[in-house]
């Protein structure tokens, strides 16, 4: 009994410093190339350094950091390559979701869907571009909660941080937003008209389109911080 409670306790410590870092890193609070020090952690969530390393191991198991010999570890970037292998398996993952969608959501879930999009269109069009990414998270949200594949929902959850960094790293992308929300009332007419291949292919459209958008506007040095400069 008292070891589980040992393994519980230790599992508590090291939640405790991952999950605000992790926050940090998707956020940019901590962005690309910054050196994390163990000592810095152990002081700033007053644990030992323990805890401090099993989170950054965790962290770097999310491919979110690059644990340094000795020295803590360094918050990685994102290269051409890496944007395009992240998005090519959002593509395939997100488009199962989307026929899956059609061939199962339940009526309520749809008229949620249509809800999402409506809102979408409304905040677009008053300006009030602040509240987009919430919905549109939620639009992708109740795609994704369809699917009985697990390894699919696994992978997402992995996929999900690189995601909102990578969107917070390219913020601001020219009319992005409007085709965004043009292309969540395609995906979502298709769902609810219950056209599982016209789900999958305007998902899959809407994917590439955000990843050419996206390459486009590519900067490597917001994206990848040269880590030569980490010392």
């Amino acid at each position: 009994m008292a070891k589980n409670e040992d393994i519980q306790k230790h599992r508590q410590l090291w939640q405790a410093v991952y999950e605000p870092v992790r926050r940090d890193i998707i956020d940019l609070t901590l962005p690309p190339g910054v050196h994390l020090r163990e000592a810095d952690l152990a002081e700033r969530f007053s644990v030992s350094k323990t805890p401090v390393r099993e989170a950054l191991f965790q962290l770097s198991k999310d491919g979110l950091v690059e644990i340094l010999s000795y020295r803590g570890a360094v918050i990685t970037g994102y290269t051409h390559t890496d944007l395009v292998e992240v998005y090519q398996l959002r593509e395939i993952l997100q488009g199962a979701c989307a026929r899956e969608a059609a061939q199962a959501m339940v009526v309520d879930d749809v008229v949620e869907l249509g809800r999402i999009v409506r809102d979408s269109e409304e905040c677009l069009a008053d300006g009030r571009i602040e509240v987009l990414p919430d919905l549109f998270e939620s639009f992708d949200d109740l795609i994704y909660r369809q699917t009985r594949n697990q390894r699919i929902l696994d992978l997402l959850t992995y996929l999900d941080a690189h995601l909102r960094r990578i969107g917070n790293l390219t913020v601001g992308i020219p009319g992005r937003l409007d085709k965004s929300v043009h292309q969540h009332s395609q995906i979502y007419e298709a769902i609810a008209v219950r056209d599982p291949e016209a789900a999958e292919s305007t998902m899959r459209f809407h994917i590439r389109s955000v990843l050419a958008d996206q390459v486009a506007t590519f900067d490597m040095d917001s994206l990848n911080r040269d880590r030569e400069s980490v010392s």
